[in-house]
């Protein structure tokens, strides 16, 4: 039987006195499209920063692709690609040396200009980082992260700011890397580009997971409007209570 994509039991992080994941029981299964919703605070980053190795839980335990996130980084970073929804570039380097970067990193033999123009940067290949528009370094990030063809694809809010065409773009390399067999674990605030590429959600709330299904399901049980908000689906499964804070998250 394969081992899911992402596996969790009881994964809690707390800092302090503050508890940011809450004993998260979470599967997405192999070659999934999976949406994991929730507003600023809920513990959605939180969740990647843990199941990457950038944070230790204060309890519960974590596969990634079969493997300990903890004990097994460097495998699993190599099966990895992650578009974080905060990242830096180096503004003096090219493109075409950030995507080497990557590859060098992980022992991949990725054709830097190929990947370019897959995010529509093929005109950019040789110019800084520094000179890039916000809508460019999120092109670049992406990838980036489809170096090494990974097995399991994070996209924490991949549609910062793009244009409408970026996010079409997004679109088709989520729909693209789907079809390679790639699971894609996707995270955004814009319901109706979740609806569009995610084959089942997830929504937390205040570190847990309150609730799964189809954005149709929820569509259909909640009676939520063709214009509604990732907002309005947590006011309907919350009971009006959406959380405003920015950190941790």
């Amino acid at each position: 039987m394969t081992n899911p994509a992402i596996e969790t039991n009881g994964l809690t992080k707390q800092y302090g006195e503050l508890t940011a994941l809450d004993a998260l029981n979470l599967t997405v299964d192999r070659g999934e499209v999976y949406g994991f919703l929730g507003p600023n605070g809920a513990g959605k980053s939180t969740t990647i920063g843990l199941l990457m190795n950038y944070n230790k839980p204060t309890s519960g335990t974590a596969r990634v692709l079969g493997l300990d996130p903890w004990t097994d980084v460097v495998d699993c970073h190599q099966q990895v690609g992650i578009l974080p929804d905060r990242f830096d570039t180096y503004d003096d380097r090219s493109a075409r040396r950030h995507i080497q970067l990557v590859a060098d990193t992980k022992r991949a033999d990725d054709d830097p200009v190929g990947l370019l123009e897959r995010v529509g940067l093929g005109d950019a290949v040789d110019r800084p980082a520094r000179e890039f528009s916000q809508g460019m370094e999120q092109r670049l990030a992406l990838a980036m992260s489809l170096v090494g063809d990974p097995e399991l694809l994070i996209l924490d809010e991949p549609f910062t700011g793009l244009d409408p065409h970026g996010v079409a773009l997004v679109r088709d390399v989520v729909e693209s890397e789907s079809e390679r067999g790639t699971t894609v674990f996707f995270l955004s605030h814009v319901l109706g580009q979740v609806e569009l590429v995610c084959d089942r959600v997830g929504i937390l709330h205040h570190g847990q997971l309150v609730d799964e299904g189809t954005l149709s399901a929820f569509r259909e049980r909640l009676d939520l409007a063709a214009d509604a908000t990732v907002e309005d689906v947590f006011v309907h499964l919350t009971d009006g209570a959406v959380d405003r804070e920015e950190t941790p998250r």
